[in-house]
């Protein structure tokens, strides 16, 4: 029996980054995200403030701008430098007859997803992503493990590889039988 062999370093990055545009995309995404966060946090600080209940302390029912700016404050470095970390970190390439993506933000993930196990490959369109020009590629496999999203691409590069995956995935079943 022979022994599994650990690799011989770390993993490379994948070839190719998303669109610069992908950058737009997640600065936009965060910045709806800290209005509905601030947002929520003016009402709760509001609805606290004048509720009277005998269980909220005093200093928090007279400021209840207090909250809001702790959300803001707390929220908005980490918001702000969300889509740049991201877009360092997000990349993509097909080499040979695999599929390699990185992705994260807080934490990484690494995906291998073979093109003789691709079952679809999907492009998706937000409406933040239509406005920008930008896609998702969706690709699909039996195992849910092997399956990845690729968020953030040109809407022509995902259309191309789409194609691309289809037609390569197509010509492996077919050398298959």
């Amino acid at each position: 029996m022979s022994e599994i062999q650990p690799p011989m370093g770390p993993l490379r990055d994948p070839a190719h980054r998303l669109s610069p545009k992908a950058r737009r995309l997640w600065a936009l995404e965060s910045v709806i995200g800290f209005v509905l966060l601030v947002g929520g946090a003016i009402l709760v600080g509001h609805w606290v403030g004048g509720s009277g209940w005998s269980w909220v302390p005093g200093w928090m029912a007279e400021y209840e701008w207090l909250l809001p700016v702790l959300v803001a404050v707390a929220a908005g470095p980490f918001l702000a430098a969300e889509p740049f970390v991201r877009y360092t970190v997000h990349r993509w390439e097909l080499s040979g007859d695999v599929v390699y993506a990185r992705s994260g933000f807080l934490t990484r993930e690494w995906v291998f997803v073979p093109v003789s196990r691709i079952q679809t490959v999907d492009k998706a369109q937000g409406w933040l992503e239509r406005l920008l020009g930008l896609a998702t590629l969706e690709i699909r496999t039996a195992s849910h493990a092997g399956s990845s999203t690729i968020k953030g691409l040109d809407y022509q590069v995902a259309a191309g590889l789409a194609e691309q995956l289809a037609h390569r995935a197509e010509q492996l079943r077919d050398d298959a039988t």
